[in-house]
């Protein structure tokens, strides 16, 4: 069992369409503030629903900028629309110059600046005119400011929320091909140029043999750096360690299970893990005592631990040698490795290092943080209206300092949303908008909106919203222990309202654009992983084995040089051949083509290869046509096997066996050789990518020792099964 952290947004992205209805839920809650003050405004009912319909008229126009649907409404034509009808609510009606802040942003999200400039200059020249005063003038043209920029603020936050969701699958793609580009580098700058000096050198030691020294030490060379690149691919990730582990385990009859908690890449701290886990489980096997073992990765503050649990008795033996080894290593790069009993009574080894950086990452980092400056920007702009009803003093200074405490844990919950003292924030938050009216009266009671904010940014739904239904009705009643009129008894009930939902809504979509971004990254760090993975599984199981076979066949050619020059002619002419295949090979690991193989011509090369190297190999094909993607992972796997016959064994004979039953196609290859006392090793990479390859089409591997000398390498899948 494998359990993996989900990723916000990692599926189907709800994102967007909970970002427009959090914009929605919040232009509706400030027209709701206009739309309350009808009654104590307008005169008649004729006059109360004409309001009420031509300040309905604005918000419905205003949603044009929101929803999808109404994109092709977008433009100047609209805009002209909803600022005729927004000033007919002005002049006409009488209501606040506030509504003309939806104009502007309506111009500010055309892209219009002129228009929305003449519209806040059109709001504060009639607040001028109905106001007495220079602070109630200046406080009315505020609030269109304000408007302006919350609408716009809010409707960009959601049109960005939507272009991550949907630029993911492409930011993801881009990134691989930004991977396959550097691995194609990587591997052409060396591999590829090995494989056109074999080339070259074999056709030249066709007439004259001496070169073929030359050949085998740049095939020597390169099937190196083939395995130091498939080596070096592979330890970006603990994937394919935890299956070689499992694999491992599974063989010896020891239950495994894997508990992935970490991010992929890994980079240098990954290949130092997967040593760590490689030789704990060798270790583990090796005592033949435990009957359970647990792999378990997590990741936190900068830091990856691995631990490696088992059921099995402690003894003196363990920890010796290449944990010893491991141990030093982890050390040098400034972790940590402990071995004893856990708490649970299991014997484990841990190691600790730190996290290397991951280089993975998408363009436009601007989102975030447009929307924490406009929090900022309107946070202050509220606070200022708010300080612009006291008079110059002491009292002032006083309150600018609180409400400069209250901005400053707005814009905390926007910065961190997972603060570790965030109840004693919470806390903190009301007594600052409570005590304070005390002092100041009826000028603090705006600062219940932020309240109000916070209880919906930092608690549940469930909670926070009967707080703020709380936090509304506390306000109207010390308004109304004020001595306030009843105009303005609603407006701050229904105020604490807006600017809580207005706090809400830029602090949420702040986040949205912030989980949506780190989710990308996760993703095209994941896919990141899984090509190099791929490319490894490639340069492994693809091109390692080629070079290898060519290494064969050139020391083959050398020995034969002065006995049998035809045939050493004529395993010559086969390097020139495998070579060129190696290319195609190249090509794959590097993502330009996928390899396809044909199994039959694989099962001639292994005999081939076989029998140069003085194995008796005898093929028994039971199996009929197959599908590209099922012969190429036979095929694949067959060289693997042959790989190890030649590497791990001193065979004499090998028989490759394929059958065809009940729709299901199997390989098999048997060989002998082992000695039965050598010490049992982990499985190589090569098991493991086997096992990644089989698994993508439904099929099962098994590879293990018979105890007398023989090994069995089998092989199972449904020939029709789709690539998963």
């Amino acid at each position: 069992m494998v359990s993996q952290q989900r990723p916000p947004y990692a599926g189907s992205a709800p994102g967007p369409a909970l970002a427009r209805v959090i914009v929605v839920v919040v232009l509706a809650a400030l027209v709701d503030v206009y739309l309350f003050a009808v009654p104590f405004r307008a005169g008649g009912a004729g006059r109360i629903v004409g309001t009420v319909a031509v300040t309905v008229a604005v918000f419905v126009l205003q949603l044009a900028w929101v929803v999808p649907r109404a994109a092709r409404f977008r433009g100047a034509a609209l805009l002209l629309v909803q600022a005729v009808v927004a000033y007919v609510d002005v002049l006409a009606f009488g209501t606040s110059v506030g509504i003309l802040g939806l104009v502007a942003g309506s111009a500010l999200l055309a892209s219009y600046a002129l228009p929305a400039v003449a519209a806040l200059g059109s709001a504060a020249l009639i607040a001028a005119v109905r106001s007495p005063d220079a602070a109630g003038a200046v406080d009315s043209a505020i609030t269109p400011v304000l408007g302006a920029l919350v609408v716009y603020g809010l409707v960009r936050l959601a049109h960005r929320v939507a272009d991550l969701a949907a630029a993911r699958p492409a930011l993801t793609m881009a990134a691989v091909s930004r991977e396959r580009l550097r691995i194609a580098d990587e591997l052409n700058t060396g591999i590829g140029r090995g494989l056109d000096a074999i080339t070259a050198g074999s056709r030249r030691a066709l007439d004259h043999p001496e070169e073929i020294d030359e050949v085998l030490r740049v095939a020597r060379g390169s099937l190196a750096d083939a395995r130091a690149a498939a080596a070096g691919f592979r330890a970006m990730s603990l994937a394919p360690e935890a299956a070689a582990a499992r694999a491992l385990l599974a063989a010896a009859g020891i239950e495994a299970e894997v508990r992935a908690g970490h991010e992929e890449p890994l980079g240098s701290a990954g290949a130092l893990l997967a040593t760590v886990l490689r030789e704990s489980v060798t270790e583990v096997v090796r005592q033949s005592t435990a009957t359970r073992c647990v792999i378990e990765t997590a990741e936190r503050d900068g830091t990856v631990r691995l631990r490696v649990s088992n059921d099995g008795p402690p003894t003196a033996a363990r920890g010796e040698e290449g944990l010893a080894d491991a141990a030093a290593r982890v050390e040098a790069a400034g972790g940590a490795l402990t071995t004893g009993l856990g708490a649970d009574g299991r014997f484990a080894v841990e190691a600790t290092i730190a996290a290397t950086p991951r280089p993975v990452s998408l363009p436009d980092r601007t989102a975030y943080g447009l929307s924490v400056t406009l929090l900022a920007v309107v946070v202050t702009g509220f606070c200022v209206k708010a300080l612009l009803q006291l008079p110059w003093g002491v009292d002032l200074a006083v309150a600018i300092a609180g409400m400069g405490l209250i901005a400053g844990l707005q814009l905390r919950w926007a910065v961190d949303d997972r603060p570790r003292h965030r109840y004693a924030l919470i806390a903190a938050q009301a007594l600052l908008s409570l005590a304070p009216i005390l002092w100041f009266g009826a000028t603090w009671i705006g600062a219940m909106g932020f309240l109000a904010g916070t209880f919906l940014v930092a608690l549940p739904i469930r909670i926070g919203a009967p707080l703020v239904a709380a936090t509304m009705a506390g306000t109207g009643a010390m308004a109304a222990a004020l001595s306030l009129g009843p105009a303005r008894i609603v407006n701050y009930t229904v105020s604490t309202l807006v600017t809580g939902l207005v706090v809400y809504g830029l602090v949420r979509l702040a986040r949205l654009v912030h989980d949506l971004r780190a989710a990308g990254e996760e993703l095209a760090r994941a896919a990141t992983v899984q090509e190099r993975l791929r490319a490894a599984r490639d340069l492994h199981d693809l091109l390692g084995h080629s070079l290898a076979a060519m290494l064969l066949k050139c020391e083959l050619a050398r020995r034969l040089g002065e006995v049998d020059p035809a045939r050493a002619r004529a395993e010559l002419t086969e390097v020139v051949a495998m070579a060129e295949r190696a290319r195609a090979d190249l090509r794959a690991a590097s993502g330009a083509g996928e390899p396809e193989m044909s199994l039959e011509t694989e099962i001639e090369s292994a005999r081939s290869v076989l029998t140069a190297a003085g194995v008796e190999t005898r093929v028994e094909l039971g199996h009929g046509p197959l599908p590209g993607p099922a012969a190429t992972v036979l095929s694949t796997v067959l060289r693997e096997a042959v790989t190890n016959v030649l590497r791990h064994s001193s065979a004499r004979q090998c028989v490759i066996t394929t059958t065809s039953e009940d729709g299901l196609v199997t390989l098999t290859v048997e060989n002998d050789g082992l000695d039965p006392r050598a010490r049992r090793t982990p499985p190589g990479s090569g098991i493991g990518n086997l096992t990644t390859r089989l698994a993508a089409i439904d099929g099962t591997l098994t590879a293990r020792a018979d105890g007398t000398g023989g090994f069995r390498l089998h092989a199972r899948l449904r020939p029709d099964a789709e690539p998963s």
